[in-house]
């Protein structure tokens, strides 16, 4: 009888051969032992020796089987006369390891071979793992001969035969196992089970009538205490085990996940998964600096001497106005230390003073320096940021670099990808469209065949692709230009505008005029990659893989590009000298600007998504009478993500909420872009794995967007002079004094707090600390990569092991097949003689 056979890959025992259904000793050997020990019993009868007599020849018999009935251990035990017309049969086939008659020698080598031995049937597997519980447990504690057993205690094997098993004598053998692994350990009696060959359901019934011996034996041999401890762990780890399992069920967008890689795949998988992954930096990030910044000033908020502006409703977009003096900008945080408040003392309320004192409050109450504050939670939160991007960075190396071959895949996720535990109609429909999907990504992988371009093919294809990248370039330095020229036009009617030489006319108007360049930043980052997937279709690429990170590429050059323009406005024009332009706070205006431009991403994404998706998707159906609908634009969007992330790491620190609005943001943009996907686009046409699209986002998050946003306020911080008249580091040369005030005042207090004078002027006031921190992640991460590298070679040498060892296999058997065929030609000849004679 065939069972189904569970194969557990990931079990180490597995691998090792520990606990393996194909041991040889336990299939060949095991009744051997018992006739040896039979054979030395002296008062062993008559009948049990024809016993063991019968089984050994039978099993001799097994040897000779022929490969039709080795290669299907299933197949119900026939004849001799029927095995006799199966090898004439075979001599019929053209493979060489199936030709003619097999000699004994050759049946004797395939039938010890370890694929051959399993499954032969139930009673011969129970019979395996009987003799291997018995081993285990002999671990533990000695075990008599068999001679020293009584005949009604020895283990009977009457009867056990190839295919002829009585159910008498398997239920005997499966009463026997059940006990053998009550006695067994916990580990053990799992490993064991774990390694059986059998269907999961005869494995569970094993399992629970072991269990149920073993509460029948405990009930009668522990006390109640004990009985009553026993059932409270029990409960409390099934509690545990509960908890985990709500705890799984709370992750984030599971099932909508699982749908998109149902349906789209790996490729638009990786989107919602990075859009995920910025979800948690900015969710981190916010309350960070929502704890330690925005909280406590908005409990001790300052006094305002001049008068709020009316909301309007303009400010939602332009970021001013009402906006202006609350904790969204760095303007409205005091430069004091906030102490609790002096009216419990009968004093005034707190006045801010320019040495950061409080005279009127008594030193017994609790204080909080504010700019101390804000200093070291923007350091510390970039600094912790850092190191979970390194290490993200550094994990996703290691899982995508990894020998991840699709032959092998393609193997496991044949044998080993469904969750027999998964049983509602939806989970089960999701799960299959996933496997689905995956199977098309991995057999477009394997089927994928490079074709060899002649040499002017090659030629054509290179002119085409240095035209496509010209004009790449060419658009990307033009808009970088126009946007430069556009910065530099504002910044002129900024300046007239705030030295009240041109007369005001509509507050209203020259608030939204603001808008003017973040419009026509996201209006340049909407319409250009247009062009690049134009150039694209252009170039024609064979893989659509290359294809996506080519428009990476492209993309990539425009928003760093652009960024850089933007940067050098906020930082080269506006902070480097703010008087000559009649700003007081020049970092509340970079604070709105940045808000701004965030905004309008937002705004243009939403555009982008309703007339790109949704109504080319009507115009497609209803007047070109298609079915096709557009596919899903990975780089682009993935480049807006990155994009609008580093603006919020740059306003950080001139707008503390950002990371609030970014939330919403990405929030926001999940649900959008997913109704989007699975109602207006499509899947690829030619399905592709990008094992390594994870890796490559976290990398450009990494350098391009937070190695950029960190240089540009770590700048801001060292070098540019704070505003005078607001902020927490206003009368400061620079930011970075406050940490070095905070040090001398201590050391000024306590002498012996010396060295941490020293220690901050070396690590925080020198620069050179933060080259060699960032050396050091750069050492982390090669270091890493030079890792996974060796394991890869390694892991591929040890697979070309294992296809030589296959081969040599057939080599063997193939000679000794040779070398029989030699032997029974002479013989052949002489018998042919004799018959002419």
């Amino acid at each position: 009888m065939a069972r189904n056979v569970a194969f557990d890959l990931n079990n180490p025992l597995m691998e090792a051969g520990l606990e393996s259904p194909i041991d040889e000793e336990g299939v060949h050997d095991s009744f051997s032992q018992l006739i040896a020990e039979q054979s030395q019993n002296g008062g062993a009868s008559d009948s049990d020796t024809f016993e063991l007599q019968e089984l050994q020849r039978q099993l001799d018999e097994e040897e000779r089987d022929n490969v039709a009935f080795l290669s299907d251990p299933g197949r119900e035990f026939q004849g001799r006369r029927q095995r006799d017309a199966e090898w004439e049969d075979a001599d019929t086939q053209a493979d060489p390891l199936i030709g003619e008659r097999w000699s004994s020698a050759t049946l004797k080598i395939l039938s010890s071979m370890p694929s051959r031995t399993i499954g032969r049937n139930r009673g011969a597997i129970i019979s395996q793992y009987y003799n291997r519980t018995m081993q285990l447990r002999r671990r533990r504690q000695s075990r008599p001969a068999i001679r020293d057993f009584s005949r009604s205690a020895r283990p009977s094997i009457r009867g056990y035969g190839i295919e002829t098993d009585s159910a008498d004598a398997e239920v005997s053998k499966r009463d026997r196992l059940v006990n053998n692994l009550q006695n067994l350990s916990v580990s053990d009696r799992i490993r064991m089970l774990r390694a059986m060959p059998l269907n999961v359901s005869e494995k569970s019934e094993l399992r629970s009538l072991a269990l149920q011996k073993e509460k029948r034996t405990l009930s009668r041999r522990i006390p109640c205490c004990s009985q009553l401890k026993y059932y409270i762990i029990n409960g409390a780890r099934q509690g545990w085990y509960s908890w985990l399992s709500f705890l799984h069920s709370l992750h984030l967008w599971q099932v909508p996940l699982k749908r998109v890689s149902g349906r789209f795949g790996s490729g638009v998988l990786s989107y919602f998964l990075f859009l995920k992954t910025l979800l948690f930096f900015n969710v981190f990030l916010f309350l960070v600096t929502g704890a330690f910044m925005v909280l406590p000033q908005a409990l001790h908020p300052p006094e305002s001497f001049v008068g709020r502006p009316y909301f309007t409703g303009l400010e939602l977009l332009t970021g001013a106005g009402y906006f202006s003096d609350t904790v969204m900008y760095y303007g409205y945080y005091c430069n004091y230390t906030l102490r609790k408040s002096c009216r419990d003392d009968g004093g005034v309320h707190n006045v801010s003073l320019s040495n950061g004192t409080m005279p009127d409050c008594v030193s017994k109450h609790l204080s909080y320096n504010m700019p101390l504050a804000y200093f070291f939670t923007i350091g510390v939160s970039s600094f912790l940021t850092c190191i979970i991007l390194v290490y993200s960075m550094s994990k996703s190396f290691g899982q995508s670099f990894r020998i991840d071959k699709s032959h092998s895949i393609l193997a496991i996720k044949t044998f080993c990808s469904w969750d027999f535990k998964v049983i509602k109609k939806s989970s089960v429909k999701l799960m299959s469209e996933n496997i689905c999907t995956q199977f098309k990504e991995l057999l477009a992988e394997v089927s994928h065949k490079q074709v060899k371009n002649t040499r002017c093919q090659r030629l054509w294809r290179l002119m085409v692709h240095g035209l496509a990248w010209a004009i790449c370039v060419a658009s990307t330095t033009a808009c970088v230009l126009a946007i430069f020229y556009c910065s530099s036009h504002m910044h002129q009617n900024l300046q007239l505008f705030l030295s009240s030489r041109v007369p005001v006319t509509n507050p209203l108007l020259n608030e939204a005029s603001l808008l003017a360049l973040p419009v026509l930043v996201s209006l340049i980052n909407l319409l250009l990659p247009g062009l690049f997937n134009l150039a694209a279709w252009m170039e024609d690429y064979e893989s659509p893989s290359v294809r996506t990170y080519v428009s990476i590429g492209r993309n990539l050059m425009l928003k760093v590009s652009v960024l850089g323009v933007l940067c050098y406005h906020w930082l080269g024009r506006v902070a480097a000298d703010p008087m000559t332009i009649g700003l007081k706070c020049w970092e509340t205006f970079v604070g709105q600007e940045l808000y701004r431009f965030l905004l309008m991403d937002f705004i243009f994404t939403i555009l982008d998504t309703l007339f790109g998706e949704f109504l080319w998707r009507l115009f497609s159906e209803k007047v070109l009478k298609r079915r096709r609908k557009p596919v899903f634009d990975i780089a682009r969007n993935v480049l807006e993500l990155i994009y609008g992330q580093t603006l919020a790491w740059l306003g950080v620190l001139f707008t503390p909420v950002l990371p609030a609005v970014q939330i919403l943001k990405l929030l926001l943009l999940f649900y959008i872009k997913m109704s989007s996907v699975m109602m207006n686009c499509q899947a690829p046409r030619k399905p592709y794995r990008v094992s390594q699209m994870t890796t490559v986002f976290i990398t450009l998050l990494c350098f391009p967007s937070f190695l950029g946003a960190s240089v540009c306020v770590t700048y801001t911080m060292w070098s540019i002079t704070p505003s005078s008249s607001c902020g927490p580091f206003r009368e400061l040369k620079t930011m970075f004094q406050a940490g070095k005030r905070w040090v001398e005042e201590l050391e000024k207090d306590n002498p012996n707090l010396s060295v941490l004078a020293r220690a901050h002027s070396y690590l925080v006031e020198n620069p050179f600390f933060l080259f060699v921190g960032a050396g050091i992640f750069l050492i982390v991460i090669y270091f890493h990569s030079q890792v996974v590298d060796g394991q890869r070679k390694i892991i591929g040498l040890l697979q070309e092991q294992i296809e030589n060892e296959g081969d040599d296999k057939k080599f063997l058997i193939t000679r000794l097949q040779t070398i029989h065929e030699q032997k029974r030609t002479p013989t052949r000849r002489l018998a042919s003689q004799n018959s002419n004679c």
